[in-house]
């Protein structure tokens, strides 16, 4: 077995488990899943990946309330993406979930492509048939979708969005970052995360954005 640069470390180690809620379509959370998975390769942690909503979030339950007409069409097209590995979780588990959200958001982010052969590329990638695609436009996971999607979001609250994670009964919204960090530095903000989170009644840390997301 091949084992990534800086996990044999961890091998006899036990890890902790960490949660982390994603929506395919945001650039931010992929940012943060990109950063997650290294802070797997510098810290004894183990990411579980799970389904949230935009669309849910911010057409259901907001109500759309505040919304330009410009994000209210994208939170609409929002759904196609989760729906799809909906209907991927609900055929392979759970355990597709991250191979198959590093297919879409590469060509979604990276690539900056969000058309209909991206999808079919993406689902063509990690094994599964193209039938899947058809869950786009049904609603027929929305019941798995909105379950999963509460899950998180009873853990912070609902003005917030995605990212979400959970560790060691803590349970924030990002760390909203560009770009990626990368090794340690990945590990330090790991840390530093936990440190926040993890003090009694702490709830927020923020500056304004003064840059686009950034891939690679």
């Amino acid at each position: 077995m091949l084992v990534p640069p800086g996990v044999d470390q961890f091998m006899d180690e036990s890890h902790t488990e960490a949660d982390f809620w994603f929506d395919p379509l945001c650039p931010w959370a992929w940012i943060t899943s990109r950063w997650m998975l290294e802070v797997e390769r510098v810290r004894p942690v183990k990411a579980r990946w799970h389904l949230m909503s935009l669309a849910y979030l911010n057409l259901v339950q907001h109500e759309g309330e505040g919304l330009s007409e410009e994000y209210l069409e994208r939170m609409e097209q929002a759904w196609g993406p989760v729906r799809i590995c909906a209907a991927a979780a609900a055929e392979r588990g759970d355990e597709i979930l991250l191979p198959l959200y590093t297919a879409l958001g590469t060509r979604f982010h990276n690539q900056q492509r969000r058309d209909a052969d991206a999808l079919s590329e993406a689902v063509a990638e990690v094994g599964l048939a193209q039938s899947v695609l058809e869950a786009a436009t049904s609603t027929e996971y929305d019941k798995a979708i909105k379950a999963s999607h509460q899950i998180g979001m009873d853990l912070v609250g609902l003005d917030v969005g995605t990212p979400v994670i959970s560790v060691e009964a803590n349970a924030f919204f990002g760390p909203v970052v560009t770009p990626t960090p990368r090794g340690e530095a990945a590990g330090t903000l790991w840390d530093g995360v936990l440190a926040v989170a993890g003090t009694d009644g702490f709830f927020e840390l923020k500056r304004t954005r003064d840059r686009k997301p950034t891939f690679d």
